[in-house]
């Protein structure tokens, strides 16, 4: 299964949109403007070809799979706290310079101890049955 790349000239029409953010030969990133707007125009039966076709977008151009994947994640995204806003630049995943308190030190201290317990426990597991394949083999 490959990816569907778009054009150069696919593009430049993308970019002229009003409700793309953004746009490379690989993705697209919509505008807040237009989930919410699809967003409103699913809840009233519209479908996902029928709002894209109505915003400038070229359906064949942009290809079902895709449409369909748009429908499903604006729909995920607006049930989330955040709801439909691009945080991608704001959560890096990193941990805030936060000072922790004892309490939570030791917490994230136990939870690191124990997952490296079950690295240990699954290497073993690895070297005693590498060693065991070694014993059949001879």
């Amino acid at each position: 299964m490959g990816k569907y790349y778009f054009t150069e000239e696919q593009v430049k029409t993308l970019k002229n949109n009003r409700y793309v953010k953004n746009v490379s030969i690989k993705a697209i990133t919509y505008t807040e403007e237009f989930k919410i707007h699809f967003i409103n125009e699913f809840n009233l039966g519209k479908s996902a070809n029928q709002i894209f076709k109505e915003c400038g977008f070229d359906t064949k151009v942009l290809g079902e799979k895709r449409i369909i994947g748009c429908r499903k994640r604006f729909k995920k995204q607006n049930n989330r706290i955040e709801g439909l806003t691009d945080t991608r630049g704001k959560n890096s995943g990193r941990r805030k310079g936060k000072v922790l308190t004892i309490e939570e030190e030791n917490e994230l201290l136990r939870k690191q101890n124990e997952k490296l317990q079950q690295e240990l426990e699954f290497l073993k597991k690895m070297e005693y049955l590498a060693r065991q394949a070694k014993k059949s083999k001879q």
